[in-house]
């Protein structure tokens, strides 16, 4: 029996709607380019739980994700907004913030 308390990486993905297929999940994985709690992980098969914190490269930017909850079903986009906290920031490093010339 599985331990109810995790699912597959791939699966958590696709339910959270991050991704658009479940096999685009699976390659996002397996290229090795995902860090869960901060370890590479390079297969798909892989488990979260709630708290696990997801850093990953999407659409041109790093996504750092905190797992809430884990889903039961690819509900609909409100529903799947739920299960995760961004926690990026929104607001530019100050370090990086363009000089003023005085």
């Amino acid at each position: 029996m599985a331990d109810p308390g995790v699912m597959r990486l791939d699966r958590f993905l696709w339910f959270a709607r991050l991704v658009k297929t479940r096999s685009a999940a699976q390659a996002l994985a397996e290229a090795g380019m995902l860090r869960l709690d901060g370890r590479r992980i390079d297969r798909a098969h892989a488990h979260v739980r709630i708290g696990s914190v997801l850093a990953f490269p999407l659409h041109g930017r790093v996504r750092v994700l905190r797992i809430e909850a884990l889903p039961t079903r690819r509900g609909p986009p409100a529903e799947a907004a739920t299960l995760y906290t961004s926690l990026e920031s929104i607001a530019p490093n100050p370090v990086d913030a363009p000089e003023s010339g005085a």
